[in-house]
């Protein structure tokens, strides 16, 4: 079966979102955080743009949450919207609401987390850096 992992975009705030999430899950990046100014073609672009991120990734259990910054001298645009969410699925309730208090810290919560009609502990919201999150926890899926 092929695996699914998200890939986030940024404009400029790869890195820094990335470390957030880094403080929330904990774990160490796979690789180096690489630079866009380390690829070949970039000799041109401002050292602002050097220093975005051309590839990030953080494991999260047993997948992988990567990212990269956009680059605006080649067109590039970031268009923050609500089409893509970052869906966790923790093994306790006390792990989703510690990952729900750390990742919807300054953003704005959609959902508070709580037990849900359907019969879930769910929750929903977007981070400060624009990333939409749901947390949803059940104790039959960890089985």
């Amino acid at each position: 079966m092929a695996k699914l992992n998200p890939y986030l975009n940024f404009d400029g705030k790869a890195e820094e979102a990335f470390n957030f999430y880094k403080s929330v899950f904990g774990g160490e990046f796979v690789g180096e955080i690489h630079k866009m100014g380390n690829a070949p073609g970039t000799e041109n672009l401002s050292d602002e743009e050097k220093n975005r991120v051309m590839h990030i990734a953080l494991p999260i259990g047993g997948d992988l949450l990567m990212a990269s910054d956009i680059v605006p001298s080649f067109g590039q645009n970031l268009t923050v919207g609500n089409n893509n969410y970052v869906s966790i699925f923790p093994e306790s309730k006390e792990e989703a609401d510690r990952l729900f208090k750390g990742l919807s810290e300054g953003g704005n919560i959609e959902m508070p987390i709580e037990d849900q009609f359907w019969g879930d502990y769910f929750g929903s919201f977007q981070d400060k850096y624009g990333v939409h999150w749901m947390v949803n926890y059940n104790e039959e899926y960890t089985k």
